[in-house]
C-alpha cells in the first residue's frame, strides 16, 4: 500500500523530524558533545521507522519533494550573502596559507577515495561521497551532490544513502581527534602556550556588529529574503545558461557566488547592509528543512552491501586527515600553538563540519589557552571558503578518466 503525502503533510513531517531529533539530542550528551545535527538524529529515527513500516507493514510511505531544490538553494545563498572580503584582512597571511593547504586536502581526499573504491572494485563515486563531498563538505554538501550523482552519466541511485552515512561518521570522527592532535603537537613539540595573566575574554568578535544588536523585525526578514530569492534567481539562470560548456558547475555553487557577489557589492556601494544574523537564520532553517527531507527519505536497505567498502575509505580518510594535519597543517602555518589550534580546527571541519572544528578548538584553548588568530581564520575559511573550492575540487576532480 501506498501512502502519498501532500506539500503539507510533508512539511509538517519535516518539522517533526527536526523536533524530535532537538529532543532526543537534549537527552544525550553524546549528541551535544559532538555537534550531531538536529535534522540528522531526526532524519535517521525516521528512516529507521519508514524502513520498518515499510518491511513489515508492507506500507510505503511517498512524500512531496517541491521544496527540496529550493531550500537546498537558499542554504547555499545565505552562505554567499555572509561572505564579506573586507573581514579577509583580519586573517591575515596565515589565512590564504591555511586556505591554499586546506584545498590541497580536498584534493587528496578526493583522490584517497577514489583509489581505494578503485581497488575494491566498487563504484568510484562511492569513493568521491566519502572524500572531499562529505568529509570537508558535510550533510549539505552531501545531500546536493547525491542529487547529481544519481542522475546520468553516474547513475548511482544509493548516492543519497553514502552520503548521509559518510557525513555522519566524519562528523563524529571529526570531534574524537581535534583535541588529541593538538595536544600531541603542544607535547611533543613543547610549544609556547599563551601568557596565563592575559585575561582571556573567549572568542573574538571579530565578525559581530557589536555594540547594538539589530532586532530582526518583518521588515528586515523581507530584505534578507529578497536576497536570498535574488541568488535563487541568478544563480539558477547561469546554472541554465552555462549547461554543458566548460563552466558547467552543479546550481548551488552559481547561488552561493552570486549570493557573494551580491553582499559585497551592496557593501561597497553602500547601498544596504546585509542583515548577518537574519541571513544566517534563514539559512540554517532552509538546511535543517532540506537535511529533514532528506534524511528522513533515504533508502537504507542500499547501504548494506555497501557498509565494507565505505568503512574501508572513511577509514583511510581519518588517517590522512591526522597525518595532513601534523605533517602539513601545523607545519605550514608557523609550527607554533596558534598552529597547533588550526590543526584541531582543521580535523574537525576537515572530516566534519565548521561548528565541529569550532568544538575541537574550544576545547584545545579551554586546556592551555586563548588563540585568537585561530578562532578568526576557521570560521572564515570553514563557513564560506571551502564549500566554493570544494565545488571546484569535485567537479575537476570528475573529469578525470576514473569516471
Amino acid at each position: 500500500m501506498i501512502v502519498s503525502f501532500n506539500f503539507y503533510a510533508t512539511l509538517l513531517s519535516m518539522i517533526f523530524v527536526l523536533l524530535l531529533g532537538r529532543f532526543i539530542i537534549g537527552k544525550s550528551k553524546f549528541l551535544r558533545d559532538y555537534n550531531i545535527p538536529e535534522p540528522v538524529v531526526g532524519g535517521i529515527i525516521a528512516a529507521i521507522a519508514i524502513f520498518l513500516l515499510y518491511h513489515y507493514g508492507k506500507i510505503e510511505l511517498k512524500f512531496d519533494g517541491a521544496l527540496k531544490d529550493p531550500l537546498m538553494l537558499a542554504f547555499y545563498a545565505s552562505i554567499g550573502l555572509s561572505a564579506d572580503f573586507a573581514s579577509l584582512k583580519k586573517g591575515g597571511k596565515i589565512l590564504f596559507i591555511f586556505l591554499i593547504f586546506v584545498s590541497v586536502l580536498l584534493f587528496l581526499q578526493n583522490i584517497a577515495g577514489v583509489l581505494a573504491a578503485k581497488f575494491m572494485g566498487v563504484n568510484p563515486v562511492i569513493g568521491l561521497l566519502g572524500g572531499s563531498v562529505t568529509m570537508s563538505g558535510g550533510h549539505g554538501t552531501g545531500a546536493a551532490w547525491a542529487d547529481i550523482f544519481k542522475l546520468p552519466p553516474y547513475e548511482f541511485e544509493a548516492a543519497l544513502e553514502v552520503a548521509m552515512a559518510c557525513a555522519t561518521f566524519g562528523l563524529i570522527a571529526g570531534g574524537v581527534i581535534g583535541g588529541p592532535v593538538a595536544h600531541y603537537l603542544v607535547k611533543k613539540y613543547q610549544l609556547q602556550l599563551p601568557s596565563k595573566d592575559v585575561v582571556e575574554e573567549g572568542l573574538p568578535k571579530g565578525f559581530e556588529k557589536p555594540e547594538k544588536e539589530r532586532l530582526i523585525t518583518a521588515t528586515s526578514f523581507v530584505e534578507s529574503l529578497a536576497l536570498i530569492a535574488i541568488s535563487l534567481l541568478i544563480g539558477t539562470l547561469i546554472s541554465s545558461y552555462l549547461k554543458g560548456s566548460a563552466f558547467t558547475l552543479p546550481t548551488f555553487v552559481w547561488c552561493l557566488f552570486v549570493g557573494a557577489i551580491l553582499r559585497n557589492v551592496l557593501s561597497m556601494t553602500k547601498v544596504h547592509q546585509v542583515f548577518d544574523r537574519e541571513v544566517s537564520v534563514l539559512g540554517n532553517v532552509s538546511l535543517s528543512l532540506f537535511l529533514a527531507f532528506a534524511l528522513m527519505t533515504i533508502n537504507l536497505t542500499q547501504l548494506v552491501s555497501l557498509a565494507l567498502p565505505m568503512l574501508v575509505i572513511l577509514t583511510i580518510q581519518v588517517v590522512l586527515m591526522i597525518a595532513f594535519a601534523i605533517f602539513v597543517t601545523f607545519r605550514f602555518c608557523g609550527r607554533d600553538y596558534d598552529a597547533a589550534v588550526l590543526a584541531a580546527g582543521h580535523c574537525g571541519f576537515g572530516l566534519g563540519a565548521t561548528p565541529t572544528a569550532m568544538a575541537n578548538m574550544q576545547t584545545v584553548t579551554q586546556h592551555y589557552g586563548m588563540s585568537h588568530m585561530a578562532f578568526i581564520v576557521v570560521p572564515l575559511v570553514g563557513a564560506f571558503f571551502i564549500d566554493l573550492v570544494n565545488a571546484i575540487v569535485i567537479s575537476g576532480v570528475l573529469k578525470l578518466p576514473f569516471f
